[in-house]
């Protein structure tokens, strides 16, 4: 049964929020925003994503605001596990990051809505309880550019979706997607093995991603790291 914390003063249940943001600043003055309503309640923070396994799995709560770099693996990671574990579980991104391949990258994972920080009081609000009884929301000219990124599946333009990435770095990434090793790499690409290695540091450093799995799974989510089909038989 909720308890009376969990209640609205007109005795409607509260939407009950986690915070997930690793900057204690932006998460104390999100807390205020959503708690300046009494038919919103921030019932736990955490800011990795192991933080918010546990307090979610905890709390249970109706909706998830999440940002999309976290110190441990990425918040598109974060919202892949939590939607996983917690099917139906809302998840809002809230992130500075507004590229296409993280929205990209957010939708396939599950989000159901994405904000970029800087929207106000009331547009968050609105968007945690639009996301909370089943909507979806997305700010500014995100929406507009949603259908053009799903047409057509997930496999499209790499640099593209990632624009800070050179276009061998993309070419390094898809390999790293497939699963290819440093050594296979440089053999696929006729490059030093120290040359791929700085590509991946590179590459980690432009997507904000800590590890190879990561990264892969980045790339994957942008449709990258298919096997290359054979050719057809010969006419």
């Amino acid at each position: 049964m909720d308890s009376d914390l969990d209640r609205s003063g007109n005795g409607s249940t509260a939407v009950r929020v986690v915070v997930v943001d690793d900057h204690p600043l932006f998460r104390e003055g999100l807390r205020a925003a959503l708690e300046s309503t009494p038919d919103v309640r921030v019932v736990a923070e955490a800011e990795t994503t192991a933080g918010a396994l546990e307090v979610v799995a905890a709390q249970r709560p109706d909706v998830v605001v999440m940002d999309l770099s976290l110190p441990d693996v990425s918040g598109i990671e974060a919202t892949r596990r939590l939607t996983q574990l917690h099917p139906g579980l809302p998840v809002l991104m809230l992130t500075t990051s507004d590229d296409d391949g993280s929205l990209l990258g957010a939708l396939q994972a599950g989000a159901r809505g994405y904000l970029v920080k800087g929207a106000g009081r009331d547009e968050v609000l609105h968007a945690v309880r639009t996301v909370a009884h089943g909507g979806a929301v997305f700010s500014g000219d995100i929406a507009a550019r949603i259908s053009a990124l799903l047409a057509g599946g997930a496999r499209r333009d790499a640099e593209q979706l990632f624009p800070s990435l050179t276009s061998r770095e993309v070419e390094v990434l898809d390999l790293v997607a497939r699963g290819l090793d440093n050594r296979r790499i440089a053999r696929e690409l006729y490059l030093a093995e120290k040359t791929v290695r700085n590509h991946i540091s590179h590459i980690f450093d432009k997507l904000n991603v800590a590890t190879r799995t990561e990264a892969a799974a980045r790339a994957r989510d942008a449709g990258l790291g298919e096997p290359s089909r054979p050719p057809g038989p010969a006419q």
